[in-house]
């Protein structure tokens, strides 16, 4: 004859099943609480955690339960992790209830052993992920720069993609300043970007000389902590500022605030963002040396254009028009005279412009364009690492001239929020950005009308402001 498990044993096995199948840490907690209040029929159980910074969590409870009860039985057992305090889990029984028993501190003992090697696998599992993430991160942001980004693209690229990868709610640059402190030169953020750009740290900050120093300054409140001193500092709550080094140089700083409130960085998000600050500062030097190779090149082949410009064509050109001057004063010509005329004009005005043409090769490169176009280009830069490619874009009138500064700020906004309700909805694989400068309302008023539109499903912006 078989003996069936008794019904405690049974659910034990069923909470030790749950507790193991799952490879979320919160979820895999609320198992644990759950399953050890169901197995010793606690009216409330909690899971405080002895390190909240670790896993960015402080304590699970059971749903739906209220708050720990003022009176009753108690009963406290210590989660480890590899022989490591995690956390304790606390139960509490009704009023006036029976204690707790010898065999439910058995039962939830073994509970607590299979829970401390699933939060062991967890943080395994989790850790190996955000690395796989930052490390795809890092690559990808490498590749973007050894492509063809600009300066100012290349710093957005970096700011773009750490603050995805941090779950951050800005991605700030910072750079030295010629009076020895540092400025916000470019901002990543979904949210409220008005103000950051330009914000400083004065010279002779503790901030500003660990920073200089090639240390990180992780910082667990921007708003209350006495070193920082940017002005757009009560925005945030946790942040990690991390030096851009290279050949033993500064470049600049990337930093990654989170909103006041916001969980605190974990020692692994720590370490991997300080790894790909390491990586992100040694691309963007490989990136601008490949531009200043380009540009040499650059300079090199419009001096050869115009020399050969200037030894041959010109040349030619002037000895063609001599020999046509000569032709049309002789005696005999008076019939083609007329003809001889025009062409020796025509070849006139040719060697003239191609004067014009020598002069402007001699001349440097111009530089990127500052207009809106250049704004509106550099937010779908930015986008195309959130979307996983460039936007289409295309500007219709002179948007560079006709938009004033006041309503080309408005318009980057929408555009910025657009491209982020894009980037956060699935099959979205080709989004569709128009601007348009002298567009009518439809009461007949000039203005500027931008329209984005994607192949996601969402209803495409359609944005008009006065000029």
């Amino acid at each position: 004859m078989t003996t069936q498990p008794a019904p405690r044993l049974t659910r034990l096995l069923e909470a030790v099943l749950e507790v193991g199948t799952d490879l979320d840490l919160r979820s895999t907690l609320q198992h644990v609480v759950d399953g050890a209040a169901e197995l010793t029929g606690a009216s409330w159980a909690a899971l405080t955690t002895a390190d909240p910074a670790r896993d960015g969590l402080a304590e699970i409870r059971t749903q739906d339960r209220g708050d720990l009860p003022e009176r009753g039985p108690r009963l406290r057992m210590p989660v480890l992790v590899r022989e490591e305090e995690f956390g304790e889990l606390l139960l509490a029984g009704p009023p006036g209830g029976a204690p707790f028993t010898a065999e439910d501190e058995e039962l939830l003992r073994v509970l607590v052993t299979q829970a401390g090697i699933a939060i062991g696998n967890v943080r395994l599992y989790e850790a190996a992920r955000q690395r796989e993430r930052w490390i795809e991160g890092a690559a990808a942001v490498t590749n973007a720069l050894l492509t063809g980004e600009g300066a100012d693209d290349a710093l957005a690229t970096v700011a773009e993609r750490a603050r995805l990868l941090a779950d951050a709610s800005a991605g700030v640059i910072l750079q030295p300043t010629a009076e020895g402190g540092m400025e916000i030169v470019t901002a990543s953020t979904p949210e409220d970007p008005e103000g950051i750009v330009g914000a400083t740290i004065t010279p002779g900050s503790p901030v500003l000389e660990q920073l200089l120093g090639g240390e990180p300054v992780f910082i667990a409140d921007s708003a209350t902590d006495p070193r920082m001193t940017t002005r757009v500092r009560h925005r945030f709550g946790p942040s990690m500022m991390l030096p851009l080094r290279a050949d033993g140089r500064l470049i600049g700083t990337l930093a990654l605030p989170r909103r006041r409130g916001d969980r605190p960085y974990t020692a692994v998000e720590r370490l991997l963002a300080t790894q790909f600050a390491s990586q992100a500062a040694l691309a963007l030097v490989l990136a601008d040396a490949r531009r200043g190779r380009e540009r040499l090149a650059v300079y090199e082949d419009r001096d050869r254009i115009a020399r050969d410009l200037h030894d041959l064509v010109v040349q030619r050109l002037f000895a063609t028009g001599m020999m046509l001057e000569s032709t049309r004063r002789r005696p005999d010509a008076e019939d083609v005279r007329d003809l001889l005329g025009r062409a020796v004009d025509e070849l006139r005005s040719t060697v003239q412009e191609v004067r014009t043409a020598i002069l402007a090769l001699q001349q440097p490169p111009a530089g990127p364009p500052t207009g809106l176009r250049g704004r509106v280009l550099r937010e779908t830069a930015c986008a195309a690492a959130r979307l996983g490619f460039p936007p289409s874009t295309h500007f219709t009138g002179a948007v560079d001239t006709l938009v004033p500064d006041r309503v080309g700020d408005r318009l980057l906004t929408a555009l910025r929020r657009a491209l982020d309700d894009a980037a956060g909805r699935p099959g979205v694989s080709r989004v569709d950005v128009s601007v348009e400068a002298g567009a009518r309302s439809p009461d007949g008023a000039e203005g500027v009308r931008l329209t984005v539109s994607d192949d996601g499903g969402g209803a495409a912006l359609s944005w008009w402001a006065p000029l």
